[in-house]
């Protein structure tokens, strides 16, 4: 497995290459320019011909590149052109806040999914069945934007039961990204803002686990019915054992491949899908960092932060296949 692990993390160099060259092209293809965003639209031909050329901006594409290449090597993610301030110091507190969000729409995920789905399959054509499988079809294809829109209406504003958007209610908007994280306010026992911040993930993580869910409560189903029609299930039931112990100890382990395929799938799509999510509710995470960047047209924040995310991706995917060997003994890695 050792051997397969360094394979595959050397595999990972020219895919993160390739990212980083399409995300670099495509960027520029992006009209404006961010030297006349900056200043504004008032700015004078010359003012805008210098901060280009400050900014490096006025070089050919490929020497830009290399430049980006070279600093990526050195692990330097670059500079933004807005703040001027290294984004490998910016991008981690907004990335925290979309791992914290992503982890809790995942959880959430899982837990309802999973188990609405092993119910579904065991008491196939039922009730259950039937009303589980039609809420996972409204749940794939219900927009997320339109979810937050109306949980923001009902829950927040007709009720007053939670907050509609935002990470905290600390007005300090610097102290409200970079220190309540959760684990954050236990380690320092500030229970009162752990369940501040608890409050206000309520919402978007429901609206992010919505589609997540509703895909994994499907392939559950799918998977632990053909699991179910195997003969060595039948002899755990013809023998007396207990439901609870042939479904989540015989069944469910043999179905758990195809799911945790798709957990790990949509774990990662999560953290790069979650920008009208962020946006809706106003949550600081590396979605609306990326979004803010586009329309400052801030190329090199545009780049890490797609190049960050691209790599958490592959990283999700690599732990998720070495995680087959571990719940499948019969498959081996050479």
């Amino acid at each position: 497995m050792f051997s397969y692990t360094i394979r595959r993390l050397g595999s990972l160099i020219p895919v993160l290459l390739g990212m980083a060259l399409i995300v670099f092209m495509m960027i520029r293809a992006i009209p404006g320019n961010p030297a006349q965003t900056i200043l504004g639209q008032q700015a004078t031909a010359t003012a805008v011909a210098a901060l280009t050329k400050d900014l490096g901006l006025d070089k050919p594409w490929h020497i830009q590149f290399w430049s980006y290449l070279k600093g990526l090597f050195s692990g330097d993610l670059g500079v933004s052109l807005r703040t001027r301030q290294p984004i490998s110091q910016e991008v981690w507190p907004y990335l925290a806040a979309t791992m914290e969000l992503a982890l809790v729409a995942m959880i959430v995920a899982v837990f309802i999914g999973v188990n609405a789905g092993i119910i579904s399959a065991w008491f196939q054509n039922s009730w259950f069945d039937y009303i589980a499988m039609i809420v996972a079809l409204i749940g794939v294809s219900m927009p997320i934007f339109w979810l937050g829109l109306m949980e923001q209406y009902v829950v927040a504003l007709q009720f007053d039961l939670l907050p509609t958007s935002g990470r905290d209610n600390i007005r300090d908007p610097v102290q409200a990204i970079t220190n309540l994280y959760l684990i954050d306010t236990l380690i320092a026992g500030r229970f009162d803002q752990f369940f501040e911040v608890i409050k206000h993930l309520i919402l978007p993580g429901f609206a992010l686990a919505t589609i997540p869910m509703a895909i994994i409560a499907r392939m559950t189903r799918s998977s632990m019915l053909e699991v179910m029609r195997s003969d060595y299930i039948r002899t755990a039931r013809a023998k007396g054992v207990k439901m609870f112990w042939v479904v989540y100890s015989h069944s469910l382990k043999n179905a758990l491949i195809p799911v945790v395929t798709v957990i790990g799938l949509q774990t990662g799509l999560l953290l790069g899908g979650a920008i009208l999510t962020e946006t809706i509710f106003g949550w600081p995470g590396i979605g609306t960092y990326i979004y803010d960047a586009i329309s400052y047209r801030d190329y090199p924040v545009i780049q890490s932060g797609i190049l960050v995310v691209a790599f958490l991706f592959v990283m999700i995917n690599l732990f998720v296949d070495l995680l087959y060997a571990a719940i499948d003994p019969r498959i081996k890695y050479k």
